[in-house]
């Protein structure tokens, strides 16, 4: 685009849009073909890094920032979760080289002194690629350096694998648990049991890793008694100790999903008024009341004032990291509470 907008290339490629005589246009369908292995870094001092590295909740050690080795989600089974837009933004799922992303790593730890990267890929690779590049981390010794976390699926990894990624410097493993019912899995083609999640969590405790679920509540066909199933898994595996954090929204059916498709069809969205979707109220005609959910939202988060759970964290403290990091994460959910309070 920069070198169009210089004349230095006529053509633009599609999938842009811009105005032009007042009138709205584009040069045609986008495309995702692009080889990402040729992408320069992210430019840290253009994008103004330093005004994101410290005040972000998933930050133990500070300053920490963002990177994205994978376009976006490897899970695409039938299309994907139906709740998810990105396997309809990347119709098929690209990755770079391990080699690239250690590149990049070493690049941030050398030149900005970072100590924590969380890769925000949809979901991080698994199988060889993950295996070379915890075994790049730990050979170039970036793993003494830095704390990594990631995004990362239920039911995709071995003990083994969670305890190379240990090894390798991981320290956070971002899951999608969405709910605690087996109807509600399969219906939004989330292609797990959930047998495996409290699996998952336990080995990936087990290796000394620290689990972290994020949760949806309000789905239009649970009932009242189904959805708080949800709340009975939670709570489990936080006072198992299993769960290091958590986070809580309402169900979102964004445009472009199958799950928005789904509820056009059968007439169940309340409202198309996109200031709505911001996952803090029900936007779809369900079983239970709002002030029902967001009540269930609350007592999700107020597990984290759990007695067994706040033993098990005063348990794991090791450093004045660990102290400010628990003090941080406590405003973050006093805020969460208000966020969904009548």
């Amino acid at each position: 685009m920069v070198k169009h907008l210089n004349g230095d290339e006529k053509k633009l490629e599609p999938g842009i849009w811009y105005k032009s005589n007042s009138k709205i246009k584009n040069t045609g369908k986008f495309r995702l073909d692009h080889d990402i292995n040729a992408l320069p870094f992210i430019d840290r001092d253009l994008t103004k890094w330093w005004l994101y590295n410290e005040k972000n909740g998933n930050y133990r050690k500070i300053p920490g920032t963002y990177t994205m080795v994978g376009r976006d989600c490897w899970w695409r089974k039938n299309g994907g979760c139906t709740f998810c837009s990105w396997t309809t933004l990347y119709p098929n799922f690209r990755v770079r080289r391990p080699e690239l992303l250690a590149d990049e790593i070493g690049f941030l730890i050398e030149k900005y002194g970072v100590k924590t990267v969380f890769d925000d890929t949809g979901t991080f690779p698994v199988g060889n690629w993950l295996r070379k590049f915890c075994k790049l981390m730990i050979e170039r010794g970036y793993n003494r350096e830095i704390d990594l976390s990631c995004n990362m699926r239920f039911g995709a990894l071995s003990l083994e694998d969670y305890e190379l990624m240990k090894k390798a410097g991981f320290r956070m493993l971002l899951f999608g648990l969405e709910s605690a019912n087996q109807e509600t899995l399969d219906r939004v083609n989330k292609g797990l049991t959930v047998d495996q999640i409290a699996d998952s969590c336990k080995k990936a405790k087990q290796a000394g890793l620290e689990p972290h679920l994020t949760i949806m509540v309000g789905y239009p066909w649970e009932s009242a008694e189904n959805a708080w199933k949800t709340f009975e898994l939670a709570k489990y595996l936080f006072e198992k100790g299993w769960a290091g954090t958590l986070q809580v929204t309402i169900v979102m059916p964004y445009p472009g999903t199958k799950l928005f498709d789904e509820c056009r069809r059968e007439n169940s969205l309340t409202t198309l008024d996109w200031d709505d979707y911001d996952m803090r109220k029900l936007v779809m005609k369900c079983e239970i009341t709002e002030k029902d959910v967001k009540e269930m939202t609350r007592r999700i988060y107020k597990l984290y004032f759990n007695l067994g759970y706040m033993l098990h964290k005063l348990a794991s403290i090791r450093s004045f990291d660990d102290i400010h990091f628990i003090g941080k994460g406590g405003k973050k959910i006093f805020g969460h509470l208000k966020d969904f309070s009548d």
